[in-house]
């Protein structure tokens, strides 16, 4: 199994991950990283234990909100494909009138035109 270090708030941490997520440890790590940097600018020294814990807080808060927008963000698809469900039902329902009025048509066509083509005398 794969290892890679990272530095989070000045501090080297070994950690394992799975084949080929080397990279992406290394992102999360700086992600946290620079979110305990925020803290620390808005916040000053108050302690490496409550910065982390406030920098979890506002990762695990964009998280939650993230999750928010998905599910409405899903729900809105799930609405949008219903509608074009109803639409292509609709849709077909016309086409299928449609398709019957001009087979009407036709054989009322078809009478006119036998109507005019005279009879022989017989």
């Amino acid at each position: 199994m794969p290892q890679v270090n990272v530095m989070i708030a000045g501090k080297a941490y070994r950690m394992a991950c799975g084949e080929g997520e080397e990279a992406h440890l290394e992102g999360l790590a700086r992600f946290y990283d620079e979110k305990i940097g925020e803290m620390r600018e808005a916040f000053g020294e108050i302690g490496d234990m409550r910065l982390h814990v406030m920098a979890a807080l506002m990762v695990a808060d964009e998280v939650h909100e993230l999750k928010k927008r998905l599910a409405k963000l899903e729900s809105d698809l799930a609405a949008t494909q219903g509608d074009a469900g109803a639409a292509d039902q609709r849709l077909s329902e016309v086409e299928d009138r449609a398709a019957e009025a001009l087979v009407a048509a036709a054989e009322r066509i078809e009478g006119v035109a036998k109507s005019l083509i005279p009879q022989p005398a017989g």
